[in-house]
């Protein structure tokens, strides 16, 4: 357990949370966020509200507990790495592949093989189950995923994609012929009203939504289509293609409970990828290959 003491002066007066972000800039706002909600930051003795305005002179202490030791075992699972250095990772992840640990996937997930490769160098702002993971993609989803080796990069990466600036383009096939060459789809997404383990447009609770759309083949009942994110919302392009009745192929979450392909889940995969590079401020682009279940299935339509 690690203690930080500060005393407000003239520039400190500001939110609380703002000011912790400022002196912190290793931990994440979403990790400070925890740290206030959790009363390990006292002002003057007392936990206070993200929201809190410092006064001059206000004491604040900010304890950061350690970090965990987690209960996952590395694994030696082979990884399709498209770029790495001492701070970033990008893997292609296959089809089938959970990106972290969660109730019933303890072992032969990403994390896993991460672990394995990367030994102990990973951030860990997320916490133990889901060290270096910066952002995830669905189990059936396959393509490029970036991965942070130290809580420097990891924080840069989530202030990009809370910023909406990293690029992300998923190529996809969808039930349907699409009339128009291109479009976008603004509509808010959160849980479903009744089904819970869904995502749903909700324009009552959701959040903002935005996914820009090109087709790039046509065929006689699909349609090849790239999908920029501008949000990256849980389902987001499977739940957005949907509303638009036009689900993609072999989603049997969002669209017809049968696939005609007898697919494992979603043809989606994460083929561009672009970020800022935290450490030399580069724009850096990667590019993963589609699988050859998708090159096989574009190839028979």
């Amino acid at each position: 357990m690690e203690e930080r003491r500060y005393t407000a002066e003239k520039n400190d007066l500001m939110r609380i949370d703002k000011f912790l972000s400022e002196k912190l800039p290793d931990l994440s706002r979403s990790y400070l966020q925890k740290l206030i909600k959790e009363k390990e930051v006292l002002v003057n003795g007392q936990p206070v509200k993200a929201n809190y305005k410092l006064s001059l002179e206000d004491h604040i202490s900010v304890t950061i507990p350690e970090l965990k030791e987690p209960d996952i075992l590395p694994e030696q699972i082979p990884l399709d790495i498209l770029y790495e250095d001492e701070d970033i990772l990008v893997v292609n992840k296959p089809k089938g592949m959970v990106v972290h640990p969660s109730a019933g996937h303890y072992s032969g997930t990403l994390v896993n093989a991460l672990m394995f490769h990367c030994k102990d160098q990973l951030s860990g702002i997320n916490g133990v189950m889901r060290p270096g993971i910066v952002h995830r993609i669905d189990m059936d989803t396959t393509g490029s995923l970036i991965v942070c080796k130290n809580d420097f990069a990891h924080q840069s990466l989530a202030e990009q994609l809370k910023d909406h600036t990293i690029t992300r383009k998923y190529h996809a096939i969808v039930h349907g012929v699409l009339k128009e060459d291109n479009g976008t789809i603004d509509a808010p997404i959160g849980r479903h009203p009744v089904e819970r383990k869904k995502m749903s447009v909700n324009y009552k609770n959701g959040k903002h939504a935005v996914t820009h759309y090109r087709v790039l083949k046509r065929f006689e009942k699909f349609t090849y289509v790239e999908c920029q994110l501008e949000t990256g919302r849980t389902h987001q392009i499977r739940v957005h293609m949907a509303s638009i009745r036009h689900p993609l192929l072999g989603d049997a979450v969002y669209g017809p409970a049968k696939s005609p392909m007898k697919l494992q889940g979603q043809t989606l995969h994460a083929k561009i990828l672009g970020i800022i590079h935290p450490r030399t401020s580069q724009y850096m682009e990667f590019n993963a290959e589609l699988p050859d279940y998708f090159k096989h299935l574009l190839e028979i339509l």
